[in-house]
Order: structure tokens, then C-alpha cells, then sequence
């Protein structure tokens, strides 16, 4: 009998990002493993990030469910005149209206505990019918928006299906949710919406080691680790990075700078350590890049010669800005979470065999990675004497392939059945 388990989740291609590899890869490789995914999605989410590619690589065999959702923002934007507007693009804005308060606060203190709640109450019903009728083993939600795991919580109270919870960033915990002007009483709210949720799924997951410690302490159980990873299959056929050229060195960032993501202390020392030599550096940057450091570039006569944003590309498209890199940058955050932020990036990072440079926590979950793997180091923002060392051996050093250990670990097709043998130990036999 084939085992079948649904799987609840916002984000779905052409949505882009790497919340949406995690499932679509898992939605690949399940198969493999004995289980049948079923993807259940909104059919007009308001997302920031589109990647049309990815949806080539849905399987074709995969069946997709598709619902409408309503979003306040799909009304805010009709009062602004705006055909979108994103509640991660007014928190980014400079100067804020009287509306953008009014939907900030509404955002922080009305919402909760995301804007995607209002799908809930539909979802359930609609899904309630399909899961009594036997067609589904397991149901996952996955997170955030957190609103996704109150669907699962629903349905198991009614219907009694196994539930698993997939945390791919924390909840009560969430840095994001610290910079919202949220009242005691709707942080009290979401507190116990989390352990409605934690006591009560069949099992939880989430990304990284800090984030199941911490998961651990709220939930007093234990929380499976199921980090991100990578698809061989994504790598392009004869990918090979370029030879690295002496006096000349090619920085590549793959992915969003926001307000949590500062590359400017990278783009400082890049300077410091080149501006009077006749060295080549250049640094690219693939991705959406917040306005705020695009100015900065733009302000500096060195730098503007010398960086270059590519803007948002197609997944596949990513390795060719890989090939020609001498070093890939990971720029984590420098926030409460930092030390359990994990980029799914880092792993294709990896993968590529190019040689890393990222600022972040240095003895946070990722620094760990990087050092088991052996390519490469995390450096603390602040430490602009070893970011300026770690460049100048960049530029000076002849080599340039790394043999990454222990990568297969981190394989989609092995994490999905990672995630299969959970399913097989929360499913009633």
C-alpha cells in the first residue's frame, strides 16, 4: 500500500528561496523512500522572491493542491493604490506614512501569529473531508509562516492523523518577531500558540542544532534535526570553477542582504586591504540587495568600480556566477539568532568545491559545517584585522579547489530519507 503524507506549506514555486528548495527537494526524493508527498499551497500567496524556474522541477507525477488564501495586505495594497504590498518590504522602508504604522501595528498586534492566518479556518475544512476519507497517512506543516502548523494542529484534533512540525526558523524566539512594536499580551499569545503546537505534533523539526536546543528547552522533548541541503542534481554537467589568477581575486555572494544581513564590514576591509595596491579584486553580488547597501556602494568611487549587483536570477543560473568565482561569501546574521542560522546556500556552497569566506558567529552551527567540511572559516563582523588576513590569503593563495569531507551527508536524497524514517516512527502501523 502506497503511504501517502500531505504537506502544508506557504511557500511554493514559482516562489524563490531556499524555504522552498527544502520542501520541493523532499517532494522529489520521498518517493524514493516510501512515501507519496501531496503538496497543499495557497493559489495566490503575496510572496517577494519568484523563481519560475524552480516549478520545471516539480515532478511531474507530483499532485499539487492549490486553495485560495486572503491576505489583509491584499486590501492594504488596494488602499495604497499598490498591486503589492509586502509586509517584509514596509518594515525595510526608511520613512513610513501614517498607513505603514497603522499596518505595522496591525501586522504585530491583530495578526497573529503571521498575516496567513485567515487560510486557516478554510484549510481545515476543505482538508478535514480529504484526511477522514483516508487518503493520507501523515500530514507536515512547515513554518513560517507559522500559521502553517496550526492547519496541522486542526487537523489532527479532528481527524487524529499523525502531524510533524517543521520549524525553519524559531517562533516566540524569532529575532523577527523583536522588531514588531508588539504588545506583553500578543507575545504572551504567540508563547502559548508554540506550545499548543510543540506538545501536541507527533514529532518536530527543525534546521539546525542551536534551534533544536533551544526548541528542546520550550518543548521539554526531543526535536529532530533535519538541516537544509544540498541536490547533486542541481549542479550543472562539466561544472568547474574557474583557475585561479594571480593578483586577482573574484568574490561571489549568492542570495538576500537585508537589514539583517551587513556585508559592509566585508566591503570596508576589501578596501582597507586593496585600495593602494595593484592588485584586481571584484565582488559580485547575485541576488536582491537592500537599497541601504546599494547606495553605500554607490557613494564610494573604489567600491562602485569594483562591486556589482547582478540581481535576482534563476537557481540555475546561480552556477555560472559560481564558476567564475574565487571565493564564495556567506554573509549570516548578526542578530539573537545568529548562531543557528544556517543558509541553505551553504551547502551548494559546498558543494562547488570553492573556497568560503563568512562573517557571522564564529562558534555558531554553521562556523561547525564549515570547519568539519574543511572549507572554510566564519569570521566575527567585527574583526576587521582577521577578515583583512583571511582576504589576503585569498588573493595570495594558488590554490583554489577544496575537497569538502563528509558532504554526502547533507544530500537531498539522504535527508529525505532521514525525513522518511521519522514519518515511518510516527505513523500508526
Amino acid at each position: 500500500m502506497t503511504r501517502r503524507v500531505l504537506i502544508i506549506t506557504y511557500y511554493w514555486p514559482p516562489s524563490g528561496g531556499s524555504g522552498v528548495q527544502r520542501w520541493l527537494k523532499f517532494a522529489k526524493y520521498l518517493p524514493d523512500a516510501g512515501w507519496e508527498p501531496v503538496i497543499f499551497a495557497p493559489e495566490n500567496p503575496d510572496f517577494d522572491l519568484r523563481d519560475e524556474s524552480l516549478e520545471k522541477e516539480v515532478p511531474k507525477q507530483l499532485e499539487v493542491i492549490k486553495f485560495p488564501i486572503w491576505e489583509p495586505y491584499q486590501l492594504f495594497s488596494k488602499v495604497k493604490g499598490k498591486s503589492k504590498t509586502h509586509p517584509g518590504r514596509l518594515m525595510e522602508q526608511k520613512e513610513k506614512g501614517f498607513l505603514e504604522k497603522v499596518a505595522i501595528w496591525a501586522r504585530a498586534n491583530l495578526l497573529v501569529p503571521d498575516p496567513r492566518v485567515f487560510w486557516v479556518k478554510p484549510s481545515v475544512k476543505f482538508l478535514t473531508d480529504l484526511a477522514q476519507s483516508g487518503q493520507f497517512q501523515a500530514v507536515i506543516t512547515t513554518g513560517p509562516p507559522h500559521s502553517m502548523h496550526l492547519i496541522g494542529r486542526e487537523l489532527k484534533r479532528k481527524t487524529g492523523l499523525p502531524w510533524i512540525a517543521d520549524f525553519r526558523d524559531p517562533w516566540s524566539q524569532w529575532e523577527f518577531l523583536d522588531t514588531l512594536p508588539m504588545t506583553s499580551f500578543i507575545r504572551k499569545q504567540h508563547q502559548q500558540l508554540e506550545q499548543t503546537v510543540l506538545k501536541e505534533a507527533n514529532a518536530v523539526l527543525t534546521i539546525s542544532p542551536t534551534f533544536q536546543r533551544d526548541l528542546e528547552k520550550l518543548a521539554r522533548r526531543k526535536i529532530n534535526l533535519l538541516t537544509n541541503g544540498y541536490d547533486p542534481a542541481d549542479i550543472p554537467a562539466g561544472f568547474s570553477p574557474k583557475e585561479k589568477e594571480a593578483g586577482k581575486l573574484h568574490l561571489v555572494y549568492s542570495g538576500i542582504i537585508d537589514a539583517i544581513r551587513n556585508p559592509i564590514p566585508l566591503m570596508e576591509a576589501l578596501k582597507a586591504e586593496f585600495q593602494h595596491g595593484t592588485e584586481e579584486v571584484k565582488w559580485t553580488f547575485v541576488g536582491k540587495v537592500s537599497e541601504q547597501v546599494q547606495a553605500y556602494v554607490k557613494e564610494d568611487a573604489w567600491l562602485s568600480e569594483r562591486i556589482y549587483f547582478a540581481g535576482y536570477v534563476s537557481h540555475g543560473e546561480v552556477f555560472g556566477f559560481y564558476a567564475k568565482a574565487d571565493a564564495l561569501v556567506l554573509i549570516l546574521t548578526d542578530t539573537k539568532n545568529a548562531k543557528g542560522n544556517i543558509p541553505g546556500k551553504l551547502f551548494e556552497y559546498l558543494a562547488t568545491g570553492i573556497p568560503v569566506l563568512a562573517l557571522g558567529d564564529p562558534e555558531g552551527d554553521s562556523a561547525k559545517i564549515l570547519k568539519d567540511a574543511g572549507a572554510g572559516q566564519v569570521i566575527a563582523h567585527t574583526d576587521a584585522a582577521s577578515i583583512k588576513a583571511q582576504l589576503r590569503t585569498l588573493m595570495d593563495s594558488s590554490l583554489k579547489k577544496v575537497d569538502p569531507k563528509d558532504l554526502e551527508k547533507y544530500s537531498r536524497q539522504n535527508l529525505s530519507h532521514q525525513l522518511a524514517r521519522i514519518l515511518d516512527e510516527n505513523t500508526l502501523s
